[in-house]
């Protein structure tokens, strides 16, 4: 069987677990995860006012993607792959990070196996890996085909940021988080195995196979825990951004900042928008404040906008010179004018704040999550998209 299912292909079971015994490549669409039927009562205008595209006004309905029961805290797209397809990750306080189809929402699988609230999941670059940190002191690599979980690497408090560098099938993962620590962990130095049973030895008597070794960035100088971190397309350069309300840069050949910069306000997102492209950049929230840096020059901030409200999340797109916020202080998407900064379109339909939003790797929508529980698809292009039609 392929190991990236076409989109044709549906499933008659109504709903699959990643962890059953009897287990189907979770990347085939079940009947549960079609979001089509749940595209109602959050409709919306989306007024086009993009640069290469004609003014007009388009009705479209945001696609709601159910199935977490708590706060939804960080979404993730992967790139677009060999088969036009792309995959969206979301991290979860249920404990449990969801897999979907990028372009539709489709519910594909969920990873059943952390104790605690998960705060950040990213998906590898060929999408064949997903890492999740979580509250229960731990971040885990899982197989995205089967769902089956890789590593558990053990923390001393809660891990709130993972990352992949930008290659496929990657054998190096960062965390950080509650430890105030920047670490890297060697996944091809620990046998894959599941490292959550509580057996000490395998089936067979032998040891269990040891831990993936890690080795800390730049001790003792992130002055708060470390809310983001983001691998650079230089795979060189780790950016990380902390509660002592600091970005950082660190080249990983000498293990010290290469450059750094300080906030004005509470940190929120930290991402970095469209990270293929020849010119990427990153997106930072911070207080009022959404602050983009150069995605390939360390510490080189392009533009400070500093809205009339609180930005939990932002998320540029860079082509169309528009970025996206939204905040703690009401439930709303905010969309802006990148060059002249002035509000261009209000999006209602979350019932609690937003606390994540991530562009599609094409540009062509947009996600988001709320503390509503629910991830929404919000269409981002003039012409037929997904199941915009």
């Amino acid at each position: 069987m392929s190991l990236l299912v076409s989109k044709r292909e549906v499933f008659t079971e109504a709903i699959l677990f990643f962890g059953l015994k009897e287990q189907i490549d979770p990347r085939a669409k079940g009947k549960a995860g079609q979001v089509s039927e749940q595209m109602m009562n959050d409709s919306y205008i989306v007024k086009e006012r993009e640069r290469g595209i004609s003014e007009k006004t388009t009705k479209a309905v945001p696609l709601t993607c159910h199935g977490h029961s708590r706060p939804i805290t960080h979404l993730s797209f992967s790139p677009v792959l060999d088969d036009d397809q792309y995959y969206l990750i979301s991290a979860c306080k249920d404990n449990n990070p969801m897999l979907r189809d990028g372009a539709t929402g489709d519910w594909i699988g969920t990873f059943i196996g952390h104790k605690g609230a998960v705060w950040q999941a990213r998906l590898s670059a060929d999408a064949s890996l997903a890492a999740t940190g979580s509250a229960d002191f731990s971040a885990k690599i899982w197989d995205t085909h089967t769902g089956e979980c890789l590593h558990t690497l053990t923390h001393s408090h809660i891990v709130r940021a993972v990352a992949f560098p930008p290659q496929p099938r990657p054998q190096l993962v960062a965390t950080g988080g509650f430890e105030k620590k920047l670490r890297i962990f060697d996944l091809s130095r620990s046998s894959s195995s599941n490292s959550t049973s509580s057996s000490p030895t395998s089936p067979n008597g032998s040891a269990s196979p040891p831990p993936a070794p890690s080795y800390e960035i730049g001790p003792g100088i992130h002055g708060g825990p470390i809310k983001s971190v983001i691998w650079s397309t230089e795979t060189n350069i780790l950016i990380t951004a902390a509660d002592d309300k600091m970005v950082r840069w660190w080249d990983l050949r000498a293990r010290s900042p290469a450059a750094q910069f300080e906030l004005e306000g509470m940190l929120g997102t930290c991402e970095l928008d469209n990270p293929l492209s020849s010119n990427p950049t990153l997106s930072v929230a911070a207080g009022k404040s959404a602050y983009f840096f150069s995605g390939t020059l360390p510490g080189q901030l392009l533009k400070k906008i500093t809205t009339s409200k609180d930005i939990a999340a932002v998320a540029l797109h860079a082509e169309q010179r528009k970025f996206v916020t939204g905040g703690a202080g009401d439930t709303w998407v905010r969309v802006y004018d990148f060059d002249d900064e002035s509000e261009l379109d209000l999006q209602k339909g979350h019932h609690g704040p937003i606390w994540t939003i991530s562009f599609s790797p094409d540009g062509k929508m947009y996600a988001t999550g709320s503390e509503d529980g629910t991830v929404k698809l919000w269409k981002f292009c003039s012409d037929p998209y997904g199941l915009w039609r």
